[in-house]
């Protein structure tokens, strides 16, 4: 009949996404009571078994997304003095020392080649130990790992100079810069996590923060040596008092995210998840998952795409059913460990050496850490300003190229006139360390999930630091052999001329998704008919 046969159609449809099997059905729970349905929450694909704003003890469905909550204003402003304090504290151990080279070079009796290795200890350690980051987080979430680094760093900065010996300051100098190189990777991961909708103002306050860290320390070193008897001991000590307290602000921090893990909380802006005595075999039964409906055969394989995406190849991130593609196949992120790895050289060229040319051109050791400190100085301006110009930028090579260019013209003011231009040259090489805060923010840039991001700053920061470990101590080799500066000016130029083209080529918009995705012909039998 008719009727009959309208009937069992309407009885074969299956269910809406946006319903569930428990919407327009009394549930057990806190609303059995009074009979009440518990409605389905239409934000997303897959309903929760409790209404958005309803009262925390309502359990929602694995898998569908967490209804939204008032955020937490305390807990945010923390985030935000944390993540900048931890900024603050990323550069005092290595730009202290540089400013005090000499005098623990005297202190200790080490070479030439010797300072070298310790100038490029920065690099070696932030490779190996950067590459830990990721999987630390994936276990405890990056607030905890914060914490550890903030200590490390404070137990290395406090130790390494009363340790005793090369050995012992070797020893310290690793530890500090092991904390270092955890919190490196994940202050990009944390800033696109908690602040998904502010990347470009956050990642300038912590660039920001980490030059005027950089520059202080630069600046204060020797005066705070001389406050303690011309100790270089204690000029170098005095720099585990902000790492203690950014471990004393990570603390609460590190807690709350701690707490998440458990169940109970999941950061600013989003509902907390708490469960009541007796409710977790309920969840079990009530909760449990909706046999989705057969879905209809594709007509063609094709590559993954998003459900619910329009037909056709999209390109983004995965969708649950097929694997992540290879990060070492973008081209993309090459490009962008390249980059960081040869501004990384400069960077810790100019950190570990740049006081020394000025002192060895006949300036005072007061004078030459005053200069590192205007050309470390002048990034807290610009690593807040360029991150939020690059990020209204289509390409961004263009401030690459120009970063590139004040750093050739800083090189060549140092090798024709070292003292007579000399705080013209360190404005020119401040402008180009500023390609740091350019390249965090490409990172940002260059995937389009919080996990791709993840991926792509510890594989960029790994690979970018192990490119950079030899430079510093090529210099110092160079400069211990041929007597002067030279040599090693025409090496600094030739790295920053390969770093000039590497930021070319990271500063044009692409993603690693897409680019991991292409698929790679595996001979003449792949290729298409047009070649």
């Amino acid at each position: 009949m008719p009727e009959d046969e309208t009937t069992c159609r309407t009885a074969a449809r299956p269910l809406p996404p946006q319903a569930g099997r428990d919407a327009g059905r009394p549930v057990p729970g806190p609303d059995a009571a009074a009979g009440q349905p518990v409605p389905s929450d239409r934000s997303g694909p897959a309903a929760p078994s409790g209404p958005e704003g309803s009262a925390p003890s309502d359990p929602p469905v694995p898998g569908a997304p967490v209804p939204s909550a008032p955020p937490s204003v305390w807990r945010t402003r923390l985030l935000v003095a944390g993540i900048a304090l931890a900024a603050l504290n990323l550069r005092p151990a290595i730009t202290s020392l540089g400013a005090l080279l000499e005098e623990v070079r005297d202190g200790l009796g080490i070479s030439g080649a010797t300072a070298g290795l310790l100038t490029s200890l920065p690099s070696l350690c932030f490779a190996v130990f950067g590459v830990m980051a990721p999987r630390l987080a994936k276990r405890g979430g990056p607030a905890p790992v914060l914490l550890a680094g903030m200590a490390a760093i404070a137990a290395g900065v406090l130790l390494r100079p009363f340790a005793g010996g090369t050995a012992g300051f070797l020893a310290g100098s690793a530890l500090a810069l092991a904390g270092i190189a955890l919190s490196n990777v994940l202050m990009p991961v944390a800033v696109k996590r908690w602040f998904p909708d502010r990347v470009g103002t956050m990642t300038g306050l912590y660039s920001m923060t980490l030059a005027l860290g950089t520059a202080l320390a630069a600046a204060s070193a020797v005066p705070a040596a001389e406050a303690f008897g011309g100790s270089w001991r204690a000029g170098l000590a005095v720099w585990a008092i902000p790492a203690l307290a950014a471990v004393l602000l990570w603390l609460p921090l590190a807690r709350v995210r701690t707490a998440r893990r458990r169940g109970r909380t999941d950061g600013p802006g989003a509902a907390a998840d708490r469960k009541l005595p007796g409710q977790r075999e309920h969840e079990r039964t009530a909760a449990a998952p909706v046999p989705a409906p057969a879905p209809e055969p594709e007509p063609a394989p094709g590559p993954a795409r998003d459900p619910g995406s329009a037909p056709g190849p999209a390109p983004g991130p995965s969708d649950g059913t097929a694997r992540a593609p290879r990060i070492t196949r973008s081209p993309t992120a090459w490009a962008l460990g390249c980059f960081f790895g040869f501004q990384s050289t400069a960077a810790y060229i100019t950190m570990g050496w740049l006081p020394q040319i000025f002192r060895d051109a006949g300036l005072p050791a007061s004078t030459a850490g005053a200069l590192l400190a205007v050309t470390m100085g002048l990034g807290v301006p610009l690593s807040f300003l360029l991150p939020r110009i690059a990020a209204g930028m289509r390409h961004q090579s263009a401030l690459a190229a120009a970063l590139g260019l004040s750093g050739l013209l800083g090189y060549a003011g140092l090798y024709v006139a070292p003292a007579a231009g000399a705080w013209a040259w360190a404005l020119l090489l401040g402008i180009s360390n500023c390609a740091f805060p350019l390249v965090l923010t490409l990172i940002g840039m260059r995937s389009r999930t919080t996990a791709g991001v993840i991926r792509l700053s510890a594989f960029a920061q790994s690979t970018g630091y192990l490119i950079s470990v030899p430079g510093p101590l090529l210099i110092g080799v160079l400069y211990q052999h041929s007597g002067g500066w030279g040599l090693p000016l025409a090496l600094m130029s030739g790295l920053m001329v390969v770093q000039l083209g590497l930021g070319v080529r990271a500063g044009r918009q692409r993603y690693i998704e897409d680019e991991g995705r292409r698929p790679f012909p595996a001979g003449p039998a792949a290729r298409t008919p047009a070649g």
